[in-house]
């Protein structure tokens, strides 16, 4: 059987590493930033969205605090509060075999990925632009957007998804579905270890098995990765002369080359785009977009919040 050539588009075309150099915190009422937002998106023809962690973390998937110590009192106990700070830092624990590394990472993931139901702030997002035409890229990893509606060939999830396993060296590109999996690992652990047998190991070379999450160069592009980024490509080029918002939530500097950056290239560039960015402590926008920029600080859940009250009538809200 012949093999299904796919095409690949150049993901480095969609990166950016320059940023603003006329950073301002605008000093405007929240209310009036929050009617010039909805008015923005109300009026876009196309509306792309751009998530990160603040944005997952906003709508309650936290990753410290009590959330990470009332779930992993036993890796804490085991390992050190020293290093068990939380769970981003707990994930680049050197942990001393493959059975504790599955003992805590099936753990994170079903917490993270399979048990959250569809979260409020995403479930408004949802709302806002489901009629529209629409396009999400987020660096997240979680399943949130999909979980809430959002058409799964509408989205690029750049880093990854916490449901899947890849060989640890990216000796073949292929993905594997791992829910099964982590929840038989979460009932059989024990001491914070899972049992030997269940340890996954690569199909094709033998070796270990990671979770698919792009931390180093050996992070799996398969072919559903490969049209994702293809169809974002795709979008980009169809919002040329139309009238776009750029809806950014939740994204630092911690990666800012996948949506902030590039984010402010696209404004910076075409002037029928707008900037509408929710940032807990960086909704810092460039001074020389003028309108076409919008930031947000603080509480984001609340921000998408009233933009949700705001656009859609409390009649189809209740509903």
């Amino acid at each position: 059987m012949k093999q299904r050539q796919i095409k690949k588009t150049d993901w480095s075309q969609f990166l950016s590493g320059v940023s603003a150099g006329d950073y301002i915190f605008q000093n405007v009422p929240y209310e009036e930033q929050i009617e010039q937002a909805s008015a923005l998106i109300s009026e876009a023809d196309v509306i792309l969205i751009g998530a990160g962690a603040g944005a997952s973390a906003a709508a309650g998937l936290t990753y410290s605090g009590e959330r990470f110590t009332n779930n992993f009192k036993e890796f804490i106990e085991k390992y050190g509060s020293m290093y068990m700070t939380d769970m981003y830092a707990a994930g680049f624990y050197p942990f001393p075999s493959q059975e504790a590394k599955w003992g805590y990472w099936s753990k994170h993931s079903l917490l993270n990925r399979f048990l959250p139901p569809a979260l409020p702030l995403y479930k408004q997002l949802y709302e806002m632009v489901k009629e529209r035409e629409y396009f999400v890229l987020t660096t997240n990893v979680d399943h949130q957007f999909q979980k809430a509606g959002f058409l799964a060939e509408r989205i690029f999830a750049t880093q990854g998804d916490y449901g899947n396993i890849q060989c640890e060296k990216g000796c073949h590109p292929k993905i594997y579905d791992a829910e099964d999996l982590f929840r038989q690992m979460d009932q059989a652990r024990s001491d914070c270890l899972i049992p030997s047998h269940m340890v996954p190991k690569c199909p094709v070379c033998g070796g270990n098995m990671t979770m698919h999450l792009r931390c180093d160069n050996y992070f799996v592009e398969d072919e559903n990765w490969h049209e994702a980024a293809g169809r974002y490509g795709d979008f980009l080029r169809g919002m040329e002369g139309k009238k776009g918002v750029l809806l950014e939530l939740g994204v630092g500097f911690n990666t800012p080359t996948i949506i902030r950056f590039p984010f402010e290239k696209m404004v910076r560039e075409h002037k029928n785009l707008s900037l509408i960015r929710l940032n807990m402590n960086e909704a810092v926008v460039p001074e020389s977009f003028g309108n076409r920029a919008i930031g947000i600080g603080g509480d984001m859940a609340k921000a998408v919040s009233d933009l949700h009250r705001q656009m859609i009538p409390a009649a189809l809200a209740e509903n």
